[in-house]
Order: structure tokens, then sequence, then C-alpha cells
């Protein structure tokens, strides 16, 4: 990264600092294609289209200080989605202090997260056939527009309320409900309610439920049996008595598999999303930044790197983790 970092060098005893400057790394320049993959998650390229996006919401007034180009801000967001560690290790990896990561990285999940309606969305008219097609392909499962499911993004435990987000496993999340199609895209999402809040009442209360009731698509979607069934929400049977039953479920449980691939994938791409250590709103807002960046590297076509350099996820205790607390 272009540019400079401060550091203050202490002078005599009336307590004068005098700044030194140092060198930002540059990843643009200083990593390969592959490199870029796996630090950040996007290419050179990828990385451009990204800042364009959010230049308006992220550019500075002035370079007084030495401040943060958007490229800057953006490669800095895109470190600490892709790794998930410490906002100092962040830091130390790109040139800035702990404190400016924490701000760039909310400032940036902020305006990433303002283009949600941008890039997710359910199927167009024009698009639901094709989107039927793909379904039907995947798991022989006809009219499909859609696969829903709910995952947890763990949190750390938060200041206000934290029993509310206790989940079913005794960790702290927040309880993401996803809509996506065959080609791992994401068409819907909801994303702020507690982790002990249940699936089916995340759906109820959502504004894709009042839409689809009043408004029926043209399609079904697919959901497992913490579901209701409904005219456009397609569950499995609960015990399948004959062989038309049971090639009903063979079909709908290949189909709906697309959207635990896409939770998996997801979380291997932005391994931040295994645990984050911020509050509730702001990994509301992570989290949301997340789901537009794996829409656009969807559909850009953006490999997904095999190479892992994210901490190990922390395994699920047997017992609730109550009076844990990890601050950054």
């Amino acid at each position: 990264m272009a540019g400079v970092v401060h550091r203050y060098r202490h002078f005599g005893g009336r307590g004068y600092h005098q700044r030194v400057y140092l060198e930002r790394a540059k990843p643009l320049e200083q990593y390969t294609t592959e490199e870029l993959y796996a630090r950040f998650r996007f290419g050179n390229a990828d990385i451009k289209y990204i800042a364009d996006l959010v230049r308006a919401k992220l550019q500075r007034r002035t370079r007084r200080s030495h401040s943060l180009s958007v490229e800057e801000q953006v490669l800095i967001a895109l470190r600490f989605y892709a790794s998930g560690t410490f906002y100092q290790v962040v830091g130390d990896n790109v040139g800035v202090d702990k404190s400016t990561v924490s701000n760039v990285v909310k400032a940036v999940s902020i305006a990433l997260a303002s283009l949600i309606n941008q890039f997710v969305s359910l199927p167009k008219d024009d698009q639901i056939a094709q989107t039927k097609q793909k379904f039907f392909i995947l798991g022989n499962m006809p009219n499909t527009i859609g696969v829903i499911d709910c995952t947890h993004v763990h949190i750390q435990a938060p200041h206000e309320r934290d029993w509310e987000y206790i989940n079913r496993k005794g960790r702290y999340s927040i309880n993401i409900q996803l809509v996506g199609d065959a080609d791992l895209i994401i068409t819907n999402c909801v994303v702020k309610w507690p982790g002990s809040v249940h699936d089916a009442r995340i759906l109820r209360e959502s504004a894709l439920y009042r839409e689809l009731q009043t408004n029926r698509p043209d399609g079904i979607i697919l959901g497992d049996s913490a579901y209701p069934l409904l005219p456009w929400l397609m569950t499995p049977f609960l015990a399948a008595t004959t062989p038309a039953q049971a090639r009903f479920n063979t079909a709908h449980c290949k189909t709906r598999c697309a959207i635990e691939r896409l939770n998996g994938v997801l979380q291997r791409r932005f391994a931040c999303l295994n645990y984050l250590r911020v509050e509730p709103q702001g990994a509301c807002n992570i989290t949301l930044a997340c789901i537009v960046l794996h829409n656009i590297a969807t559909r850009r076509n953006v490999p997904l790197c095999d190479v892992h350099d994210a901490p190990e996820p922390v395994e699920e205790p047997d017992q609730p983790l109550h009076n844990i607390f990890l601050y950054i």
C-alpha cells in the first residue's frame, strides 16, 4: 500500500513526540495474482472493481496526514474478511495500527452492506426459467427457484442481552437466513436475529415471507423440516411411506444441498465468519459485506483459493460459554 504509517518517538521531558514515517506494504504491486487470491480472495482487477463500488462513501477529502486511499481501505478489510484473525495481526501485515484496522473494517463493511439490494435479489421474470432448469439438472426437482436455510455466525459475548444470542449449541451467534440458487448465488438474506431465534420465526417475520405470501412466485423454494409447508415452500416428508414419497425426498435432498454448499463456500472464502470478535451490529455489517462480496466473486468467476491461512475454527463446546469475553 503506497503511503506511510505514523510512529511516535518521545523527546525530552516536555512530552514532545516526533512522527516517524514508515512505508506501508503495497500488495497490488508486491503480490502475484495467485498470492492476491490467497491473501485477499480477489485479484487485482476485482479489487479495483470493489474499490470503485464504495469509492463515493470512503473517499477522503484530503490526503492530509497521509490518509488511506480507497484501495488501501478495501485491501485492509479484505485481508480481515479472508483471514478472520486479530486486528493487530492484520495491521502488522499491511503496515497500519490496530485501531486503524478496526475503523477501516467498520467503514468498509457499512459501505458494502449498503449495496445489498444491488447484488442480492430473487430471480427476475426473464431468469426464472433458466433457474428452474439448473435446479432440475442438479436434483431432478421441477419448478424450483431457490433453496433456503439458516447458518450461525459465532460472535463474542455481547455486552447487552447476551442470553438472547446463545444458540442451541451453547455458543453466542447471529442466526443468518440465506436463500440461494443452483449457481451458489445468494438471492435473499436476513441478517439481524440472535442465535436463540428459530429458523421458522426468522422466515415468518421476514420481508420475503410477506412478499411471497401476497404475491405467489412462479416456482417453489425448498427448505428442510424446520420450516412450515407453504404453497411456495416445499419441505420433505418426515417419514416417507411410499416409493413416490421416497423419490420426492431424494430429489428434494439432492436439490437442497445447494444451500449447504453455499454456506460452506461462504465461510471458506471469508474465514472471519467462523468467529467475529465484535458486537452484534458490527457482526451483521461484516456478514452483509461478505454476502455482497460472495456474489461479486461468484458472478466474476473468482476462484476459491485452496490456501488456508486462517486460524482453525473454535470447536463446539459441550457447555455454554457464558463468561468468555474476547476483545480486539
